[in-house]
Order: C-alpha cells, then sequence, then structure tokens
C-alpha cells in the first residue's frame, strides 16, 4: 500500500471527529482530462477504521482490483453516491465548475448525508459550483484518506464503466480502450471520424486547429 499503514489512512477521519463531526465522508473524481465522455465523481461514508485490502488511489490499483473493491465498498459503505456532469455541460462551465458540481451533486446525494467532507485536491469551488457542505481540502488525498480512495474508486469505476457502455454506441472511437482520453488510438479516430456527441468540443480546439493547420 506504498508504505502507507492502514492507520495512518484514517489521521484526516480522525481529526474530523474529533473536531465534532459525526459522518465524514471522501470525495474523489474521475476523468477530468479526456477529451470525451463525462467527469464522474464519488462521495463515501466509511465505517471507521474498516479494513479493505489493498485500497489506495484508484490510479495505483488494477482494473480487476478495482472491480473488487468497488463492489466491497458499495456493500460495506455507511453511505455511498456517484454522480456525473455530461460534456455539453463540461463546455457550458468549464472542467473546474463541472468537476465541483459533480463533487457536490454526489455529497448530496449520500443518504444518510455527511457533516463534514475530504474533498482530494487543493480546489473547492469555480466561478459557478462550489462545495457547500463543511470540508477540507486534501493535496493528494486519494493516497492520505481511506474515504477519498474509496471515493476515487467509485469514481473511476463508474466512469470507466460508462466508456465501456459508450463504445457499444460507438464501436468506432474504441471507447473502451482508452476512455476518453487523449491517447495516440483516440486521436486517430477522431482523424478518421470527427467528433461523436460525446466529445467535449472545448477539449478538441487544439485537434481542430492542427486539422485546419
Amino acid at each position: 500500500m506504498d508504505k502507507m499503514t492502514a492507520g495512518s489512512l484514517w489521521e484526516l477521519e480522525q481529526t474530523a471527529l474529533d473536531r465534532g463531526y459525526a459522518l465524514v465522508c471522501g470525495c474523489d473524481e474521475a476523468g477530468a482530462g479526456p477529451l470525451a465522455g463525462p467527469v464522474y465523481a464519488g462521495a463515501v461514508i466509511l465505517p471507521f477504521g474498516l479494513e479493505l485490502p489493498g485500497l489506495n488511489d484508484s490510479k495505483k490499483v488494477t482494473p480487476r482490483r478495482r472491480d473488487q473493491l468497488f463492489d466491497l465498498i458499495c456493500a460495506q459503505a455507511a453511505a455511498w453516491a456517484v454522480a456525473a456532469v455530461g460534456p455539453e455541460e463540461i463546455d457550458e462551465l468549464d472542467i473546474l465548475n463541472a468537476r465541483m458540481k459533480a463533487m457536490e451533486l454526489a455529497i448530496g446525494r449520500l443518504d444518510p448525508a455527511a457533516d463534514f467532507a475530504l474533498i482530494d485536491g487543493n480546489r473547492d469551488h469555480g466561478t459557478r459550483c462550489a462545495i457547500t457542505l463543511p470540508h477540507e481540502t486534501v493535496v493528494r488525498g486519494d493516497g492520505r484518506s481511506a474515504s477519498i480512495a474509496a471515493a476515487s474508486i467509485l469514481a473511476k469505476v463508474s466512469r470507466d464503466r460508462h466508456m465501456e457502455a459508450m463504445s457499444e454506441q460507438y464501436p468506432q472511437y474504441r471507447f473502451d480502450k482508452h476512455k476518453g482520453y487523449g491517447t495516440r488510438l483516440h486521436y486517430e479516430m477522431l482523424d478518421q471520424y470527427g467528433p461523436s456527441p460525446i466529445h467535449r468540443k472545448s477539449f478538441l480546439r487544439k485537434w481542430e486547429a492542427s486539422r485546419r493547420g
């Protein structure tokens, strides 16, 4: 677990509990960078000290283990929720505001509701959307907090599954392979077929400029 002890993953939650909060959630997003598809967010309240073997930042966990952890988290969490903001709204809001909206939506769907949130990263608002629950931002939080790590797993797996479904709808783009990220294969498919209805137009400006140039 990247030299982290299980106990160290609960220090931030413990601090929040010591401050008088009762239900502490972790929140993280997945899919800020891709050229296509939604941005997803997960929010999770875990029973304090719950052991989830292999829990870590979703980017450091194999796809198979992520799927296993997803099921464990959903089964054992005190509350969990996932939310998404689609490509059209990303284009309208910008990606920072879309990320904040997705996280705010996920937190708001928790039942029971959280009274404090640990937010991955160093941003808690954009120009139009913000986290409204009392919270703390945590840089690299998905490697420091069990709750944020669990949220990162839910967001990543949910988004990957959505992009696999989109691959069935738009098979020529191979979304099952690259999940919408700007890989060489993805750009080759864009060159061949042009944008799909789920591409983020604001993310394709450089590609469009290169085509014109």
